[in-house]
């Protein structure tokens, strides 16, 4: 179900409240309301609008001012440009050469990510450095004004950049970053409709056919309930909406419509997926995931089953260990990653023995689902 958006200032208490009606039932009428839509799924949180990505500038310049952790004079790639400022600047005759013993200075990669939605001119951006050279440490350094350009060959100079390097990773000292470091002298504006056209990027995490054929039916039903349909799902990545010509002239009420309507979670799928963090122990499974029949076995894991007698007591059980334990042992199907992962979870199997139970079963072909390492 795809429900319109209601913004919490639409919410009205009538001036006259039925008889037997107190405002404290209202009050919990309203919260009612208000938690059902919260379950739901807001279509923004679910897609990208193509032509509204990140975008890339790019560039080299010349870090100054380090204490003695820089290229080195004898570096001639960080030497030439340092003659080539010295000589736009100061003094036209100075080489390279003369400049055998400097060691405060560090040729570097420059980036800048500009954000989703466009800039403006003026726009201030971070700006990421990273040493090309030998130099050992940015820290204390001043990136020299230098001009960014977009990363196709002939790009124009979208911004210049420059300021002081802070280093956020002391492990990595020859990478830095310049904050608000770049600022933009032109604008890049994102396009939302082209040729008439709206397309929506599902969340790789969703993507798929039943799910781009859902959306697609849910948007027709919202906006043209009783028109020709103004949504397609093109592939199981991309939904395609027909814009008209009156909103193609003020677009952001019909876009803002589609992406604050709801999504009902019901009709959110994105197939059975597996994602695993080996380093901080997370497992996350969207999906029914399923599990071939299988057996596990896995060093340090012990399943104990303990079996109370007719009179069952504390201190007197009968306890059972084994060391492997079956998964839909009958051979008849259906075994789900859940309830293994349920299973493990009771049994105490620390995150290092589940992961690497799941990797296993995944490597035997036995893990019927996308599986992804982060």
């Amino acid at each position: 179900m795809l429900m319109k958006s209601k913004s919490c200032n639409s919410v009205r208490f009538p001036a006259r409240l039925p008889a037997g009606m107190s405002r404290l039932a209202a009050v919990l009428v309203v919260f009612l309301m208000a938690a059902t839509t919260a379950q739901a799924v807001q279509v923004q949180d679910l897609v990208r609008i193509k032509g509204a990505e990140t975008n890339k500038l790019v560039g080299m310049g010349l870090v100054f001012g380090l204490r003695g952790t820089g290229d080195g004079g004898k570096y001639l790639p960080a030497m030439r440009p340092l003659a080539a400022v010295i000589q736009q600047l100061m003094d036209p005759n100075v080489v390279a050469a003369e400049l055998k013993d400097a060691k405060n200075v560090a040729l570097v990669a420059l980036s800048a990510t500009l954000p989703a939605g466009g800039v403006r001119e003026g726009d201030h951006v971070d700006v990421n450095l990273s040493c090309v050279g030998p130099a050992k440490s940015l820290e204390g350094g001043r990136l020299f004004m230098i001009p960014l350009v977009g990363p196709l060959p002939g790009s124009p100079t979208f911004a210049f950049a420059e300021g002081a390097v802070t280093i956020d990773d002391t492990d990595n000292p020859n990478v830095g970053v310049v904050k608000g470091g770049a600022q933009l002298i032109r604008d890049i504006r994102a396009q939302y409709i082209d040729n008439g056209k709206l397309t929506l990027v599902l969340d790789d995490s969703i993507a798929s056919w039943p799910m781009a054929n859902n959306l697609a039916s849910l948007i027709n039903g919202y906006m043209s309930p009783d028109g020709p349909n103004v949504a397609k799902a093109v592939d199981q990545k991309n939904v395609e909406v027909t814009v008209s010509a009156d909103d193609q002239k003020d677009p952001a009420t019909f876009i803002s419509q589609i992406l604050q309507a709801y999504v009902h979670p019901s009709q959110i799928s994105g197939g059975a997926r597996v994602v695993v963090n080996a380093k901080t122990g997370t497992v996350i499974v969207s999906g029914d995931v399923q599990i071939s029949p299988v057996v596990i076995s896995h060093q340090g894991l012990t399943i104990t089953t303990i079996t109370p007698e007719a009179t069952p007591t504390v201190g007197n059980p009968r306890i059972e260990e084994k060391r492997f334990v079956a998964i839909d042992p009958e051979n008849v199907g259906g075994a789900k990653l859940s309830d293994l992962l349920m299973q493990l979870n009771q049994l105490k199997v620390d995150a290092k023995d589940r992961i690497a139970i799941l990797r296993e079963i995944h490597r035997s072909g036995k893990l019927h689902a996308q599986w992804v390492e982060e």
